[in-house]
């Protein structure tokens, strides 16, 4: 792809289409053109990948990285160069070591109100000493990793009168808490288990990590976020950012950073956020409107698709409207021309005995759904592209194939 730097006065704010934010998000999450090297490099460029479920990432990186593999992730998790632990929004992120020492605290704020405003465990929690808590969670999980209800049950013996399930979950909001292999593994098992993150990493990446404490230090550690994130996810307003990251009162960061950034205004008349003013890295990548996209495959809750307050660069209101559901779970998507055009998933049936083995054969059949009416030549590359990605997300199914449901 030949992008277009495209580079704008600095002293005037330039229109910029739907289009070409919606170029420059693909340009920059490595879905126009995979990235090359290892998964690693991408995994740092984007911030993090969403990790809620175990297999997302894999399918994030797949459609990214140029030659992923499985092992690659695995390999990653089990060599302690990348874990599975809450950062941005409070969800479960895949980050390298680096980013999963300097994360979780660079947002803590979050974790602390959620506390305080979670409807389910606040009242519980107005009878224990967090820092008690905390530091009891600490010494439990550096002992050995602990399971969730382990975890519960052991600081439960201190504080009986509350729910282990609360107590657990304050462990997670006031401790970095890795999520310890083989969880996240292809093709492994295994409860949920944690340790804490300096646990995991050792002293000599623990030494090398940003002092948060130091007021200056964090300071410029929230600058270098911002530009971060809009190296992966922009042009961007302060209003995205927050929505990204989960953080307030970042409009002061971005302020700090204006001489160092270049501005646009969104076009009159174009999603929610119409005339709202976005700021940008002066280099990076802003691709012609009509740059052709390849159809991409998105796992659910794909940060592309959940990083900007104004989605409509890469959701249009008609999807937007079909994938709403009552708990805010996404299904994977397909992007058709750089958008979300369609869902996806896979089911699995049996094709009978094996011959001269145990067990029985199984079908992975891949279902794409279209969300709006789609040229036969886009459904083509579709169907193309989900034949591959069938035989990585079933990779232990005999046989594969790809179905277009009704739109």
């Amino acid at each position: 792809m030949g992008a277009c730097r495209y580079r704008p006065r600095m002293d005037t704010a330039h229109v910029i289409g739907r289009r070409e934010l919606n170029r420059a998000l693909l340009a920059r999450q490595g879905l126009l053109v995979r990235r090359p090297g290892a998964a690693s490099g991408t995994v740092d460029h984007l911030v993090g990948v969403q990790a809620q479920n175990v297999g997302s990432p894999y399918v994030a990186l797949w459609s990214r990285v140029e030659g992923f593999t499985h092992a690659d992730l695995g390999a990653a998790l089990e060599g302690r160069t990348a874990a599975r632990i809450a950062a941005m929004r409070g969800t479960i992120h895949l980050l390298g070591a680096a980013d999963a020492l300097l994360l979780p605290g660079l947002v803590g704020d979050l974790f602390a109100r959620d506390l305080t405003r979670n409807v389910a465990h606040r009242d519980a929690l107005r009878a224990v000493d967090l820092a008690e808590l905390t530091a009891r969670a600490r010494a439990l999980v550096e002992e050995r990793p602990r399971v969730t209800t382990e975890l519960g049950a052991l600081l439960a013996e201190r504080w009986p009168e509350v729910p282990p399930t609360t107590l657990a979950y304050a462990a997670r909001g006031t401790l970095p808490l890795v999520q310890v292999p083989p969880r996240g593994v292809w093709g492994r098992s295994g409860a949920t288990t944690w340790t804490t993150a300096t646990s995991w990493f050792g002293p000599e990446l623990v030494g090398a990590a940003p002092d948060l404490a130091d007021p200056d230090v964090r300071a410029a550690q929230l600058e270098r976020l911002v530009l971060r994130y809009l190296a992966a996810f922009g042009p961007a307003s302060v209003a995205d950012l927050q929505t990204w990251s989960g953080l307030t009162g970042l409009r002061t960061v971005v302020e700090r950073l204006r001489p160092r950034l270049v501005t646009f205004r969104t076009a009159p008349g174009e999603g929610p956020a119409r005339g709202r003013e976005l700021v940008d890295l002066p280099d990076a990548p802003r691709p012609p409107a009509d740059v052709p996209a390849p159809a991409r495959f998105l796992p659910d809750l794909d940060n592309a698709l959940l990083s900007h307050a104004d989605r409509s660069r890469v959701v249009g209101e008609d999807a937007r409207t079909r994938l709403r559901s009552p708990n805010g779970v996404l299904p994977g998507t397909v992007l058709i021309d750089g958008t979300v055009g369609a869902v996806w998933s896979v089911a699995r049936s049996r094709l009978g005995p094996r011959e001269g083995a145990r067990g029985t054969r199984e079908l992975a059949t891949l279902t794409v759904t279209p969300l709006r009416p789609t040229r036969p030549a886009a459904l083509r590359e579709v169907v193309a592209e989900g034949e591959r990605l069938v035989r990585f997300v079933a990779d232990d199914a005999d046989e594969h194939a790809v179905a277009v449901g009704p739109s």
